[in-house]
């Protein structure tokens, strides 16, 4: 689940060409000017059936040397603290410098397994000068070239068994995140519940600066809170901490198994709030809608029916999802948001018997089958629900290819009447008999 690899050092290594062949993307502006990645990058990458996210810690270098410093000891400390591992990139050519050493005293402090890469190793001449880099004290060096990939092959391997080994740590709870846009009271609903000031609470927007597991055992409820800083548009990521940020909702939702979403009642279901939906139907978590600050408004608008209808056309087709309006500063309906987030928890974890599934929802196919397409007409046989994370159903027929889409959604919606699925993105797939 959401590991996250972090390739950090100098500028002009090839931190950037190196991120772009692991994600096999051409997102980072290459250049050979200092300092043009544009933006600090966040990317997927798939290795022998293993997937992470690779961050590039890029980005500006503001001024003059001794700030230059300064920016690489953040780039570091904030990949120190959000990555599972770490890729320290040197440059073979130019050798160690005092800012390859300021790196290096740094990642040696720490417990995560660090990766030293010696770029730019086009030829066998400078594998032996790759050897240089041993004097740092960091342990294996890989020659590698990120311009023609030779090498990379090596690393990764060597990545993935050491990210592989430090999956098994989670602990088997429900885990449970609160995402939403800045300053719609994320860091005061968690506090209400652990009664303590946990994240520093001010007003300003994107001042949630830690993302920390915590186990919530009170009132009857024991799960994992996942906490997360607020997720932010991509155009207003200015500051290396904002970046970090969103990039910790991510990872938060990826680690989650149920979403709390919140939103501001005085501004209803914005566009930034429908990302939050999207990248956890993406993952398939399960999600609740919390619409905070409700005693604000209460008094202009008592009707909460109306608020709800805009929100589910806003959030349609998947509108089967838990609202519920709370007011965190008055205290009210905050336990109950965690009732909802554990019934849509058991929700994504429901299993239904093989058999259960054919006696329910074949006599409603045979009553309402698919539509013939050019005079083929498609026969379901069987259901069976897929051992996935996530509930995912596979229908069995003669002719996969011809059940649409709206067809598979009315599927979908006899599931959800029949069997309890409020709150969790379901899969349906076709499948040939």
């Amino acid at each position: 689940m959401g590991n996250i690899v972090a390739i950090v050092g100098r500028p002009n290594v090839g931190k950037s060409t190196l991120f772009n062949r692991l994600t096999e993307s051409k997102d980072a502006i290459v250049d050979e000017i200092s300092g043009v990645t544009r933006d600090r990058l966040y990317g997927r990458s798939n290795w022998g059936g293993k997937e992470f996210s690779v961050i590039d810690t890029g980005g500006y270098v503001h001024g003059s040397e001794d700030i230059f410093e300064e920016e690489i000891r953040k780039q570091v400390i904030l990949a120190m603290e959000e990555a599972d591992a770490i890729i320290f990139v040197l440059d073979v050519v130019i050798g160690i410098t005092d800012l390859d050493q300021v790196v290096a005293n740094m990642l040696r402090k720490i417990k995560k397994p660090v990766f030293v890469v010696s770029n730019k190793v086009d030829n066998n001449a400078r594998i032996l000068q790759s050897s240089e880099f041993y004097s740092l004290g960091l342990g294996e060096v890989y020659s590698v070239s990120a311009i023609n990939g030779s090498g990379t092959g090596e690393l990764l391997d060597d990545l993935i068994k050491c990210i592989d080994s430090r999956e098994d740590e989670e602990v088997d709870l429900p885990k449970i995140t609160v995402a939403g846009r800045p300053n719609v009271g994320k860091s005061s609903f968690i506090n209400a519940l652990l009664g303590e000031e946990r994240n520093i609470v001010t007003p300003i927007a994107g001042t949630t600066r830690d993302s920390i597991g915590t186990r919530y055992n009170a009132y009857g409820f024991d799960f994992m809170l996942i906490d997360t800083a607020g997720l932010r548009k991509k155009g207003k990521v200015t500051e290396d901490l904002e970046f970090y940020s969103v990039l910790r909702s991510i990872r938060a939702i990826e680690k989650s198994d149920v979403v709390l979403i919140m939103i501001d009642a005085q501004e209803g279901l914005q566009a930034q709030d429908m990302n939050i939906v999207n990248i956890a139907q993406k993952n398939s978590k399960g999600i609740v809608v919390l619409v905070n600050k409700w005693d604000l408004i209460v008094k202009e608008t008592n009707s909460t029916k109306v608020f709800e209808e805009q929100i589910k056309r806003k959030m349609a087709p998947f509108t089967d999802v838990p609202i519920l309006f709370i007011s965190v500063h008055e205290k009210q309906r905050v336990l109950k948001s965690l009732d909802a987030a554990l019934k849509v928890y058991k929700n994504l974890t429901r299993k239904i018997a093989t058999r259960v599934l054919n006696e329910t929802m074949l006599p409603i196919v045979e009553r309402n089958p698919p539509p013939a397409t050019k005079g083929k007409y498609v026969k379901i046989k069987y259901i069976t629900q897929i051992p996935t994370r996530a509930p995912s159903f596979a229908f069995f027929c003669n002719l996969p290819q011809y059940v649409k889409e709206p067809y598979k959604r009315f599927l979908e919606n006899q599931l959800r009447e029949q069997f309890a699925f409020t709150g969790v993105p379901l899969n349906i797939f076709m499948r040939k008999k």
